[in-house]
């Protein structure tokens, strides 16, 4: 039987369903490991690139500044993180992690980063490039509704049951 190319993206959707409900369970469980929240989480994800401000942060965690420095401060108690000078503006402070916490990241994410490599070992580079430019639009769609969501009127009537 052949299959419609509707039929094909619905598959590839249920799929990256699965694939993001998996993504969202091992981070939970990297959380819990970690003894940090999903906020603190993203923080941590996001400071494994590079320093970064705590205005930077606050926009990735969706945070408001006070709840953002609570949670630097709480990632810097459990020696996670560390608040340094900026090397380019000193009135500017950056938030890094310390080398115990780049460890203790490393620890719960490098073995399935290391395994999941050979996952592309019979892709072509043309096929990486693809993909990754694939991941890219599918990002700027995600960042586009999530603004599309924040900027709507908040529904006041609470979660039901």
């Amino acid at each position: 039987m052949v299959r419609t190319r509707q039929e094909a993206v619905g598959e590839v959707g249920r799929a990256l369903q699965r694939y993001q409900r998996t993504v969202q369970a091992f981070d939970d469980a990297v959380g819990r490991a970690l003894g940090v929240g999903a906020a603190d989480l993203r923080c941590l994800d996001v400071l494994s690139e590079s320093p970064r401000t705590a205005g930077e942060l606050a926009v990735a965690a969706g945070l408001r500044p006070a709840a953002t420095t609570a949670l630097i401060d709480r990632l810097a108690e459990r020696g996670l993180v560390r608040r340094s000078p900026s090397p380019t503006d000193r009135r500017r402070v950056m938030v890094e992690l310390t080398d115990s916490g780049r460890d203790r990241v490393w620890s719960a994410y490098g073995p399935m980063v290391v395994e999941g490599q050979g996952l592309f070992d019979d892709t072509t580079i043309a096929e990486l490039d693809r993909l990754a430019t694939l991941l890219a639009d599918m990002t700027a769609l995600t960042e586009r509704h999530r603004a599309r969501v924040e900027d709507a009127p908040r529904d006041e009537t609470g979660p039901t049951t």
